[in-house]
């Protein structure tokens, strides 16, 4: 013990990958629980700079083991090519393990969900179009295929042919596509078999059998609450559990073993891809935010829609994953503002609601009630306590901490790696 989890209290890109990197002295495996290449971390360690998208971000940390858990979809041609990329910048690869019950993600996933989305028109939800969404559908449909069938041919080739005796019919017919060949998939996914054997293993024991020898164990998830398939603004989501839940059933461990759940939240909003976004901004604020934060996906280079703190959405998240800490990132970006605001309620209609509306049409047409805070102009970027903070961003912090639901335990005031103060420790 302890088991820590890490998630994104809005809708991704919160900065999940510099905590976890903030955790890497005191920590001896980090594990991927959920997702997969379709969101991104950036890991800034010295003058180094690594964007992952299926690695867990641990796998940066000297002496750390990395997992990719059974909840995992993985596409092995990313997971081999990441794998390549930091080998060459020096970065040991030899502790990563891959559950052997995750899911692959083949060609006719990625072709599916790009011409799928095409097809759904102005009502597309915004996928990154990396196969994801299918590879999860095919798991729950148990027409999926998983890591462990890589290693027997003929089982291989029978998911094959029986996935694609479906498929084919649907990408000819409904979207004039050619049809894939059982042989193609296999001989693709066969190339991967030697170089991943040795990668592979039963992770739910290695990680409870760690648990037990005291070890501390990050799980790290991918994407954030609101993006969460049950949780989040469906149907703008991922096709996983995002939230802390998913940890449990995205590696076989407990959740009794899981002792924090460490939230992280940006001092202001983003999201990408269609949905709801009550406190998105499409004025020059907006795009000063966009350019002052570089908000830019990881995965896929789009901007991020921007708007304000939206206190409703980080107690959500604080409730439905049952966070004892949050993590606020990029608190620095917010200098320079003469005031900063809050949306601490909707309306709806003329209804004020002071938390996030069971009813997704009411979230749809929600409309912000902002709060305003005096800003700063300060650098804050060499703060390594509270204290040095202004007395403005302070206030901001303090107040942000009461309208969330839990503490604030650490503070992002830079993009460096040491760029955080820490108010309560994360481990112990």
């Amino acid at each position: 013990m302890p088991g820590i989890v890490i998630v994104g209290v809005q809708w991704g890109d919160e900065g999940k990958g510099k905590a976890t990197d903030l955790l890497g002295d005191s920590t001896d495996w980090v594990v991927k629980y959920n997702g997969g290449n379709n969101a991104g971390h950036t890991v800034v360690i010295g003058d180094e700079k690594y964007a992952l998208h299926l690695l867990p971000s641990g796998i940066l940390s000297p002496g750390v083991n990395a997992v990719i858990g059974n909840g995992v979809v993985v596409d092995l041609e990313v997971l081999f090519g990441e794998l390549e990329a930091i080998a060459a910048r020096g970065v040991d690869t030899s502790r990563l393990k891959v559950s052997a019950n995750a899911h692959v993600i083949t060609h006719y996933h990625r072709t599916l969900d790009r011409v799928s989305e095409r097809f759904l028109g102005k009502r597309m939800i915004g996928t990154t179009g990396r196969g994801i969404g299918p590879s999860y559908a095919d798991k729950i449909n148990r027409v999926g295929i998983r890591i462990q069938d890589l290693f027997d041919e003929n089982i291989l080739r029978q998911k094959v042919e029986g996935a694609l005796d479906q498929k084919n019919h649907l990408l000819v017919k409904v979207y004039n596509r050619r049809a894939i060949s059982a042989d193609e998939i296999v001989d693709d996914l066969l190339s991967y078999v030697e170089r991943l054997r040795p990668m592979v293993a039963d992770t739910s024991l290695l990680l409870n059998d760690a648990l037990d020898a005291g070890d501390v164990v990050v799980f790290e998830g991918g994407q954030a609450t609101m993006l969460d398939v049950d949780h989040g603004t469906y149907p703008f989501v991922t096709s996983s559990s995002a939230t802390a839940g998913g940890a449990s059933t995205g590696t076989g461990v407990g959740p009794n073993r899981l002792d924090r759940i460490v939230g992280i939240v940006k001092a202001y909003t983003t999201r990408v891809g269609s949905g709801p976004f009550p406190t998105e901004l499409f004025d020059e604020q907006g795009e000063w935010l966009r350019k002052r934060g570089f908000e830019f996906g990881t995965t896929t280079g789009r901007p991020r829609r921007v708007g304000w703190y939206d206190a409703p959405v980080a107690r959500y998240a604080t409730r439905v994953n049952g966070i004892t800490d949050l993590v606020l990132t990029k608190l620095d970006i917010l200098t320079g503002l003469e005031r900063i605001p809050v949306c601490v309620a909707y309306d709806v209609d003329g209804e004020r609601f002071d938390e996030v509306p069971v009813n997704q049409s009411d979230f749809h047409h929600a409309a912000p009630i902002l709060e305003y805070f005096p800003g700063w102009s300060e650098d804050i970027s060499a703060a390594r306590t509270f204290e040095e903070l202004p007395q403005a961003a302070q206030d901001y912090v303090l107040a942000l901490e009461a309208m969330s639901g839990t503490r604030i335990s650490v503070i992002g005031v830079g993009a460096a790696r040491d760029a955080v103060i820490v108010r309560h420790e994360l481990v112990g």
